[in-house]
């Protein structure tokens, strides 16, 4: 078997010089991901530069997806840097204070948290280790009660139990930094804390009017970290591409009781309306600091392979860690495994379904074609990758191989699960592009004579949405 689940690898100081990088991809990751929380334009216009040349040495395709910021929810800086809160003290958070905090006060990057908060809620400071309860607010400042104390350091970030912090999706940081993830054409684009379907409508023609001097228009990933998105899930995704399962944060606000539920229930949504999905968060947190992950970790992994997730993320594990190539070995290796022992039902999958589209019906049509003939592979020539996209949302043992003559096409589909996207010359004749296809499967050692194989197309060759041809080959 192949590995059906991708590898979405986040790039930091661990994971930046071309060597490093370079292990990386041959160690496994499809999709590099570049976090706009960190660094300034030029850095990530460097390092982008750095991932594509190092996928042209390698000679594998990855995807670069850039990760905005989004509002910073957070506290500001203190005198020594970090004060240690005890349980019963009190604790201000004054949006107008200038001087630097103390274990008494902290200035906010946040203004409008006076506004968002009345006494009794509750907040939760980096990432829920710190609690406090709103005691009252008086003008500017947010007067709290420390209900689980401990240490809390610079720019921590804030989050308020059950939702309801009023910042928008996008800054005006963000605004600038699409622009800089399309002058270097990001196949995908991560949006932080949407709340709504227009928050992402608003990314998209942002980033559509960004990307037309280079004709480029990115995918839209959708973070799922507050409350007030949980609602609002399917609309959410009408106006997505995918989604990111981001449980950090998520946790925070509805309790970390109901991540796993809710992981489980975005996957599947997504899969049902042919997007995405991303699963990020700890998943092999311990490999910052260790050379091998605990046992709960490699059973989270598997468990988001056995949900059915396009991807599982890294991201201080390669960012910032010791072991960032023998981690994304550790994880292929465990999502290859978890793969063994996956269900497929083809016919579940298509009962009480009815497709209005011929290139549907026809993506459809082979996988369960593939599926009951044992074909060593599904070959789908597509130029969009929409074929490829609608095939990779029903679980399958047999590889699809995604061939085009479009390199973002093979670039954005380096996401898709189970997808193995191939770059091709363009032909206008069928029949010449059906041989081409094969013997570059055979010339990849997936094929090989007596071999059959389902391979797609569409008739005329070259347009989008066209698929209108499906065929069971055997190799000579």
């Amino acid at each position: 078997m192949s590995r059906a689940t991708k590898i979405v690898a986040t790039l930091g100081p661990a994971s930046s010089t071309p060597e490093v990088l370079e292990a990386m991809i041959r160690a496994g990751v499809d999709v590099v991901r570049l976090n706009f929380s960190h660094g300034k334009a030029q850095d990530h216009i460097d390092r982008a530069r750095l991932v594509r040349e190092a996928a042209q040495r390698v000679g594998k395709e990855v995807a670069l997806m850039a990760d905005l910021q989004g509002p910073k929810i957070r506290v500001g800086k203190f005198a020594d840097g970090k004060v240690m809160l005890e349980n019963g003290a009190r604790f201000v958070l004054d949006a107008d204070r200038t001087e630097l905090g103390d274990v008494g006060a902290v200035g906010l990057d946040y203004k409008e948290l006076p506004r968002d908060v009345k006494p009794g809620d509750t907040l939760l400071l980096n990432d829920g280790l710190i609690v406090l309860t709103v005691e009252a607010v008086r003008g500017a400042a947010v007067h709290t009660v420390v209900k689980i104390g401990g240490e809390l350091s610079n720019n921590k970030g804030i989050n308020k139990q059950g939702g309801g912090l009023t910042a928008p999706a996008l800054t005006g940081k963000d605004m600038e930094d699409i622009k800089t993830a399309m002058s270097f054409q990001c196949e995908y684009l991560a949006v932080s804390f949407p709340k709504s379907a227009t928050d992402m409508e608003l990314a998209r023609q942002l980033a559509n009017v960004a990307g037309e001097p280079y004709r480029h228009k990115p995918g839209l990933i959708a973070k799922i970290e507050r409350s007030e998105a949980i609602p609002q899930l399917e609309a959410i995704l009408k106006a997505s591409d995918g989604i990111m399962v981001a449980r950090g944060d998520l946790a925070v606000e509805v309790g970390n009781a109901a991540v796993p539920a809710l992981q489980k229930r975005m996957i599947k949504m997504a899969a049902e309306m042919d997007k995405l999905t991303i699963t990020a968060t700890q998943m092999m947190e311990s490999m910052i600091v260790n050379p091998v992950p605990t046992r709960a970790e490699v059973s989270d992994v598997a468990n988001a392979v056995l949900d059915g997730t396009d991807a599982v993320m890294l991201s201080a594990e390669t960012a910032a860690g010791k072991y960032p190539v023998e981690t994304i070995e550790q994880m292929a290796a465990i999502a290859l495994e978890a793969e063994r022992a996956e269900y497929v039902s083809i016919e579940t999958d298509f009962a009480d379904r009815r497709f209005a589209r011929i290139d549907q019906s026809i993506a459809m049509g082979a996988l369960f074609t593939a599926h009951h003939l044992g074909c060593k592979a599904i070959l789908a020539l597509t130029e969009s990758g929409s074929t490829a996209l609608w095939m990779s949302r029903h679980r399958i043992h047999v590889p699809i191989y995604a061939l085009t003559t479009q390199l973002v096409s093979q670039r954005k589909m380096g996401l898709y699960r189970n997808v193995t996207p191939l770059l091709m010359p363009r032909m206008d004749d069928r029949d010449t592009a059906l041989l081409a296809a094969e013997k570059l499967l055979v010339e990849q050692g997936v094929l090989m004579p007596g071999d059959t194989y389902a391979i797609t197309c569409g008739e005329p060759m070259g347009y989008p949405g066209g698929t209108n041809m499906l065929k069971v080959c055997r190799v000579a």
